[in-house]
């Protein structure tokens, strides 16, 4: 009499297992220009618009590069929705379908400003005559 209630556990475990489906969570980064080189902690992921599947929720070191364009250098948080909670984490463990989680940040660059020819050459001679 005793083996039954382990048996029900170990068949609701078996389905549950069967039967869940699985959080996919996906970041799309978009830059204005679009063409830009994209790091996230340090890791080039690719050229924007670039779409990356991640694993954690938390705060990311965001580095953005384009020639002509000032490198951004910034950090965002993902913030973790309420099915990565308990007991709700659990639960869409179970769900029988696919829960896509997904995220966008746009990043727009700054134009690099080039110093003017003349005032470059001033500021040389200047230089030059300070030494």
């Amino acid at each position: 009499m005793r083996q039954k209630p382990q048996i029900l556990l170990a068949i609701f475990m078996l389905v549950a297992a069967l039967a869940s489906g699985c959080v996919e969570r996906r970041l799309t980064v978009y830059t204005e220009p679009e063409g830009a080189v994209v790091w996230l902690n340090d890791e080039e992921i690719g050229t924007s618009p670039v779409t990356v599947s991640f694993s954690w929720y938390g705060d990311y070191r965001v580095r953005i590069r384009k020639d002509g364009y000032e490198t951004l250098s910034t950090n965002r948080e993902l913030e973790a929705p309420m099915n990565d909670y308990f007991p709700f984490d659990f639960l869409a463990q179970l769900y029988p379908d696919r829960i896509l989680d997904e995220y966008e940040w746009h990043f727009e660059l700054q134009e690099l400003d080039s110093p003017d020819r003349e005032e470059l050459m001033n500021q040389a001679e200047r230089l030059r005559e300070e030494l």
